[in-house]
């Protein structure tokens, strides 16, 4: 039988009607849709790739919709380190801010990883407590396989929810739920395979390295819960019973489960599902606008190992200002930014920042930043041709590498050579023609771009400034 819809109050829809004016109606409707007739589980940390791909639309314009929800306070913004090996969330908060840039440890994987906003941290959405109450508001009472579904798994695994049911069982010699301050001794008999002992509330591991010859006689362990993160014990033992007792040291309840190590694990954790990343989110135009000033702390400093930079500038707008006159000029300038805007916002990129003429933006990939400057060359030809000259000649320059995420004359802001060599490359541009580096020139998507525009980038080795040796570069004629 069907649950009844849950109703939205008046106010929960005025917020509704702001929110259609701002965003994709459609996407608006299936927001409130599924708030209305939406699981518990379904307004938990959802992943909106995942549902502009269930619906049908577009993943922008679902980004947009959602960080728009944020502000009015429909939905609650949630930034996740997740485990690259296991997909657990190893930190969860309302706000970048609390991200560090030293290593995670990651218990189940008994590895450490340096944070990083392309590849780590996921921003998902939670339904606001005020339009919806759900059980993962309250973590810490959800029954132990829902907060391990809910809070800990999250949606970094792809797994369904038959398959999940499923395979836990095989995987699971034992769990329980343990109170605050106390403890429990459980007797397990241990097979011959390799066992991990975790705790998800802690983030606590103790493996055990079950080999040898079997033995009748009851081993001991001892396993504490608490907050120091210790590196990851492991003890050997013989298939066997095993007497073990854990202990919860923390002011929460804990949840120690005894996991095998073995294929039932592995085959619920080695699909991972796409999730809008922190780098992706910071592409976005509508997050930029609304959210530019009070994303990271002045002094955070948070690593991205793959961003797309381009700059553009005009050439010769000194003359044309000169030649046309100030109020004429600045018309054209201001067109010239508009179709820049336009194309951008389209090509999933975001401006940082404009300076005199010139403009810095952003893409998660290459493609994405090369399908943009190929279409701000032909945008600019168009606006030429309306205005029957050629008065407004824009250089483009583009390339991919590594940076750091910072805070800079309060806004969102990007440091690192990488930055600075797109800038070196857009001063290589003369009128129409377009220079890229080869990390963009050879990604695979891009590549595809140019043979079907009839393309073909020609090499050549240029100086930049405060590059020592010369640098490979392509001209895009």
């Amino acid at each position: 039988m069907n649950r009844p819809a849950y109703p939205l109050s008046a106010e929960v829809q005025a917020r509704f009607a702001g929110l259609a004016e701002c965003a994709d109606k459609r996407i608006v409707a299936d927001m409130a849709e599924l708030i209305r007739n939406g699981t518990d589980r379904e307004l938990n940390r959802v992943n909106v790739l995942e549902f502009a791909q269930r619906h049908g639309v577009n993943e922008e314009g679902v980004i947009a919709a959602f960080v728009h929800a944020a502000r009015l306070g429909l939905f609650d913004m949630v930034w996740s380190l997740l485990c690259p090996g296991c997909g657990g969330v190893l930190s969860s908060n309302n706000t970048l801010k609390h991200v560090h840039q030293r290593d995670y440890h990651c218990a189940l994987c008994a590895t450490a990883y340096e944070p990083t906003l392309d590849q780590m941290v996921e921003v998902s959405f939670t339904v606001n407590p005020r339009v919806r109450r759900i059980a993962a508001h309250e973590p810490h009472k959800l029954p132990l396989w829902e907060y391990y579904r809910q809070a800990y798994w999250s949606s970094g695994i792809d797994v369904s929810d038959e398959e999940y049911d499923r395979l836990v069982p095989q995987f699971t010699l034992a769990a329980l739920e343990l109170p605050s301050g106390e403890q429990h001794t459980l007797t397990v008999e241990l097979p011959q395979k390799f066992i991990i002992v975790f705790e998800p509330v802690t983030h606590t591991a103790h493996f055990i390295d079950v080999q040898g010859e079997p033995t009748t006689e009851t081993q001991e362990m001892k396993v504490a819960f608490d907050h120091e993160h210790t590196p990851v014990p492991t003890t050997s033992m013989r298939p066997g019973p095993l007497r073990l007792t854990l202990q919860n040291r923390i002011e929460t309840r804990a949840l120690p489960s005894l996991f095998i190590a073995d294929d039932p694990l592995h085959d619920m954790l080695v699909e991972k599902k796409r999730f809008l990343t922190a780098t992706r989110l910071f592409t976005n135009q509508t997050f930029r606008d609304i959210y530019r000033t009070d994303t990271l702390d002045i002094d955070q400093r948070l690593k991205i190992t793959s961003l797309t930079f381009l700059f553009t500038d005009l050439k010769g707008s000194t003359e044309l200002y000169e030649r046309v006159g100030d109020l004429v000029a600045y018309d054209m300038v201001k067109a010239h930014f508009h179709v820049l805007n336009d194309v951008i916002a389209a090509q999933t990129g975001a401006v940082v920042k404009t300076i005199g003429d010139a403009v810095m933006a952003t893409f998660p990939t290459p493609d994405r930043g090369l399908a943009a400057a190929l279409r701000m060359r032909e945008a600019m030809h168009a606006l030429n041709q309306s205005r029957d000259g050629e008065d407004l000649l824009l250089k483009i320059g583009l390339h991919e590498g590594p940076c750091l995420a910072v805070t800079l004359n309060d806004r969102l802001d990007y440091f690192g050579q990488s930055v600075n060599i797109a800038a070196r490359v857009q001063g290589l541009a003369m009128s129409r023609s377009i220079f890229a580096t080869k990390p963009v020139v050879e990604h695979p998507e891009a590549k595809h771009l140019l043979d079907a525009a009839g393309l073909t980038p020609v090499q050549q080795s240029a100086m930049l400034k405060g590059i020592s040796e010369e640098f490979c570069v392509f001209e895009i004629p």
